[in-house]
C-alpha cells in the first residue's frame, strides 16, 4: 500500500539532488571562472583533510574536470598529523577506488602542537601554520600549480566577521591568493559555496568524514559563536550570508575610513556632480548591489557554464 508513497519519495529525493548537484557545480565553475582559478594544463593539488567540504571540494572539481573546455590534473592529497586514532586506511582506499591520483604525507605534527600550546588553549593557529608549511613543500615536490582549499562562503564570511569584531581589521579570505612564500597560488573553488549545500552534499554522497579531534571538543571558540550567530541570522534573514559576500566584491573606498585608500586628507569638492556621491547617508533602504559581470578566461563552453536548476 505503501509502494506509491516510497517511490514518490524515492523521485523527489532524486529530484532535490540533482538540482543541488547542478548548483554546486555551477557556483564553483562560476567561481574558478570569475577568478581564473584553474588554467590550461594546471596541476592542482586538493588539499583533504577528510572532512565534508574537501571531500566537496575534491568531488566536484572531478565532475567539472570531466566536462570541462580545457584540460587539467587533480592530485589529492592528504596530511597525516599523526593523531592518536587517526584511520590512516579511509582514504587511500576512498582515492584508490574512485581512481584519484593521490599522495599521503605522513608528519607528526600532532605531537608538536600538543608539546607547545599549553593545556586548555586554542591548537588551530600553531597547527594550521604547520600544516601550511608541509602543503607547500609537497605542492613543490608534486609539481602542483594549484593549492586548493575547501573554505566555502561561510568560512570567507565568518572571517571577515572575526578580523573585524576581534582584529580591528577589514580584512576577509580571498578566494585566490599568492602563498606567504611567494611560490604558489593558491584557490579555494568553494568560494560561493553555502555550508549547509555541502553538508548535504556530503550526506548524499556519503563520503567517508573523518573528524579532527586535535583540538577536543571546543565549543567556546570565538569562531565557532561567530558561526552559530551567522547561522541564526541566516535562519532569520535568509540570504544575508549571500549579501554579506556580495559586499566584498563590491568596495567603495571613499565610503570607508581607510586614508591609504583614498586621499582624505587632500579631498577637494570638483565642481562636478558624483552619482555615488553621499548617498550613503540617505535614509533609504539598501538594495542589493547587482553583481558585476567578470569576464571568464575560458572559451564560451567554459566552467561557469552549468545548468539551471530544473
Amino acid at each position: 500500500m505503501n509502494a506509491p508513497a516510497d517511490a514518490a519519495g524515492v523521485r523527489k529525493a532524486a529530484h532535490e539532488a540533482n538540482k543541488l548537484a547542478k548548483r554546486l557545480h555551477r557556483e564553483v565553475g562560476r567561481a574558478i571562472a570569475d577568478y581564473r582559478m584553474i588554467e590550461p594544463g594546471d596541476r592542482v593539488m586538493v588539499c583533504l583533510s577528510g572532512g565534508k567540504d574537501s571531500h566537496a571540494l575534491l568531488d566536484i572539481l572531478l565532475g567539472l574536470r570531466a566536462r570541462a573546455p580545457v584540460a587539467f590534473d587533480l592530485v589529492a592529497v592528504n596530511l597525516d598529523q599523526k593523531q592518536p586514532g587517526f584511520p590512516a586506511h579511509v582514504l587511500p582506499e576512498y582515492l584508490a577506488g574512485r581512481g584519484v591520483a593521490f599522495h599521503i604525507e605522513n608528519q607528526d605534527t600532532y605531537r608538536i602542537v600538543k608539546r607547545l600550546v599549553p593545556e586548555g588553549q586554542t591548537m588551530c593557529s600553531l597547527c594550521s601554520r604547520l600544516r601550511r608549511g608541509i602543503l607547500y613543500r609537497v605542492a613543490s615536490e608534486l609539481g602542483a600549480t594549484k593549492i586548493a582549499l575547501g573554505h566555502h562562503r561561510d568560512d570567507i564570511v565568518v572571517t571577515t566577521l572575526m578580523n573585524m569584531f576581534f582584529g580591528g581589521r577589514l580584512k576577509g579570505m580571498p578566494p585566490k591568493l599568492v602563498s606567504d612564500d611567494g611560490r604558489h597560488v593558491v584557490i579555494r573553488p568553494l568560494a560561493y559555496v553555502a555550508e549547509t549545500d555541502l553538508e548535504r552534499w556530503a550526506a548524499h554522497r556519503q563520503f567517508p568524514i573523518i573528524p579532527c579531534n586535535l583540538c577536543g571538543n571546543q565549543a567556546h571558540l570565538q569562531r565557532v559563536q561567530v558561526k552559530k550567530m551567522l547561522r541564526e541570522w541566516e535562519r532569520q534573514y535568509p540570504g544575508r550570508s549571500d549579501n554579506m559576500l556580495r559586499a566584498l566584491a563590491h568596495v567603495v573606498p571613499s565610503h570607508l575610513m581607510d586614508r591609504n585608500l583614498y586621499p582624505f586628507a587632500t579631498l577637494q569638492p570638483s565642481g562636478v556632480p558624483d552619482p555615488m556621491g553621499d548617498i550613503a547617508f540617505d535614509d533609504e533602504p539598501c538594495a542589493p548591489a547587482a553583481a558585476a559581470p567578470v569576464a571568464s578566461p575560458m572559451p564560451e563552453r567554459s566552467f561557469a557554464r552549468e545548468e539551471e536548476d530544473s
